[in-house]
């Protein structure tokens, strides 16, 4: 009797060769996209360091009182995609003499809140997947939220106290004596090449660099999801969740060291991002690091001021460290103000899934026309 049953019909390429085969491409691709995500948010930075140029370190160095310092710190870490720039500026700002200390802390904390606009623009990348994006939209806020609790507790205080640098001030004394020495970001140097070799390409047209940097960016951000689930998922969610993310606590210290690794926390707190989209992490989980990445994003401002030499700078740098040290005790130990940024993270993302311009219109008036309408009213 012959079979009725229908031949077989020839499965996708990766079931038909040996696993370890089909591992080592996915793992492969897995590094080239995360390589082309990395390199893009470098291109990003260096885009809007293009456009703004000379502009803003004009205008770091016009703030003119505490409040324009707030807002001007938050429009020029948004242009130039970095706040360990804008940091970098203030100590050298303040260390030449240019700056006072009472002006340069409210830019420093400004700085704090502008430098999250990466990881909200990389979430943008999964927009046109509803469940995806409220995981991933939710990840890149609560550090937005977080940073703006952070000012409104601390920046009256320091208006009213200068406490900031009162205590700076003690840590300085301490710190003096100590010479200057460098460290290179590994990161940099692996993805400055490709990234030196697109700007070369694209003529150092400043538009032109973000429009390559966001459309490589999102392509990177789809197909790194989708690797990321092709993978072993229930392995890599266990891994996360028993060894890096285990505790608060390490999560904060994984995000800390690896922030001062690769001297970006624009970057450690954007490659969390497409894990969240693809549910490998939690926004607990997420919450904890990005405070940690808050942290270790003052080690720049630190070296910087250690090689300036000047006590004003180095005054500057502590007061970059205490305000995050600071944030975080003021609102991780108590559980009703701790969950308040994931609370608001929760609630925009819900109603970004449900109205998609709702994110953009976020990103254009709170980084860039709501500090320009600031500072064009306060000056």
């Amino acid at each position: 009797m012959a079979d009725s049953r229908p031949a077989a019909t020839p499965g996708p390429l990766h079931e038909k060769m040996p696993s370890w085969v089909s591992l080592s491409l996915r793992v492969g691709g897995l590094l080239v996209l995360l390589y082309a995500f990395l390199v893009s948010i470098s291109l990003l930075g260096k885009g809007f360091k293009l456009f703004g140029g000379g502009f803003v370190e004009g205008m770091i160095t016009s703030a003119a009182f505490p409040l324009v310092g707030l807002f001007t710190g938050i429009l020029a870490t948004t242009l130039v995609q970095s706040s360990s720039t804008t940091t970098s500026i203030v100590v050298a700002l303040v260390g030449g003499g240019v700056m006072p200390l009472h002006t340069a802390i409210p830019v420093i904390m400004g700085a704090n809140i502008g430098t999250s606009v990466t990881n909200t623009l990389v979430s943008l990348g999964h927009v046109a997947r509803g469940r995806e994006f409220y995981r991933a939209f939710s990840a890149s806020v609560v550090h937005d939220f977080f940073n703006i609790f952070a000012v409104l507790i601390l920046f009256p205080l320091q208006w009213m106290t200068n406490g900031l640098e009162r205590i700076a001030v003690f840590f300085t004394a301490a710190f003096e004596q100590v010479g200057g020495f460098t460290f290179s970001s590994p990161l940099k140097a692996l993805t400055h090449p490709a990234v030196a070799a697109l700007v070369d390409l694209l003529g150092h047209r400043p538009w032109l660099l973000v429009i390559v940097a966001l459309g490589l960016m999102f392509f990177a951000l789809r197909y790194l999801v989708v690797t990321l689930r092709s993978l072993v998922l229930s392995r890599v969610e266990a891994f996360f969740d028993n060894v890096i993310f285990r505790s608060a606590v390490r999560a904060m210290v994984f995000g800390c060291v690896l922030t001062i690794i690769v001297q970006s926390s624009s970057i450690t707190t954007s490659l969390v991002v497409p894990l969240a989209g693809a549910g490998i992490l939690s926004l607990r989980q997420i919450y904890p690091y990005t405070l940690g990445a808050n942290v270790g994003t003052t080690f720049t401002a630190l070296l910087a001021a250690l090689a300036v030499g000047s006590p004003a700078a180095l005054t500057v740098a502590f007061s970059h460290l205490l305000f995050n040290v600071l944030g975080i005790a003021a609102i991780w130990p108590i559980p009703a103000v701790r969950q308040l940024p994931m609370k608001m993270a929760r609630r925009f993302s819900w109603l970004a899934k449900r109205n998609r311009w709702i994110p953009v219109v976020y990103i254009i008036i709170f980084f860039y026309l709501l500090p320009l309408a600031i500072l064009w009213i306060l000056r």
